[in-house]
């Protein structure tokens, strides 16, 4: 069930502490307004990498390739990863301090269609269930980097279409670094949820 249609976030309803922020992020909207239509989805899954964190892409500091990161919180940090996969962060700490929320799975809402189309997949499961999927179905780009999410673009944040059910914690993914932190966050059974299911399996907190 779809609910009500989103409305933007402000910069004011963001929590500025990183972890904070993941868990609130938990069913609100990303939304991209397109030529050809909206598409949106109800965020599902993401990652934190607060302040300090050495499995975070700020840990080394600033560098013009991850300038976003450094940015007031809601802003969008793109990055390309293993060559391929667009990724979707949000820039999550004060001004000049680096830190980001990775945005894992979405379910989609809006603009099921045009999603297929991009991802050249008619399986609704896999249109946006990880990182790399949801930004090709979604249309997110390299361009986006850097982008207000809390502005009037076409790439923003809204507020949740229904309410969230439970949040879960487990460890982050595909780490080879600080791999005990229970900073990834769930909405617990969405089957958009992205990785092993093992790893579900083994409870959240």
């Amino acid at each position: 069930m779809r609910g009500a249609d989103p409305h933007r976030l402000r910069r004011s309803d963001l929590p500025v502490d990183t972890v904070a922020l993941a868990r609130f992020l938990i069913g609100k909207t990303v939304v991209h307004d397109l030529a050809e239509g909206r598409s949106s989805g109800r965020i599902v899954e993401v990652e934190a990498y607060p302040p300090g964190d050495e499995a975070g892409h700020a840990y080394t500091g600033w560098a013009p390739s991850r300038a976003s990161l450094f940015l007031r919180p809601g802003h969008a940090y793109v990055y390309i990863s293993y060559g391929t996969w667009r990724m979707l962060n949000v820039s999550a700490g004060p001004e000049g301090v680096g830190a980001g929320v990775l945005i894992r799975a979405l379910e989609p809402v809006e603009g099921v269609e045009s999603m297929k189309s991009r991802r050249g997949t008619t399986r609704l499961l896999d249109l946006t269930r990880g990182p790399g999927r949801l930004a090709v179905a979604m249309a997110i780009a390299t361009d986006h980097d850097g982008v207000d999410l809390c502005g009037r673009g076409s790439l923003w944040l809204g507020t949740a279409v229904r309410e969230p059910g439970a949040i879960d914690s487990h460890i982050r993914i595909g780490l080879t670094r600080a791999l005990d932190r229970r900073l990834r966050f769930i909405e617990r059974g969405n089957p958009f949820v992205s990785g092993p299911k093992k790893l579900l399996a083994a409870g959240g907190g």
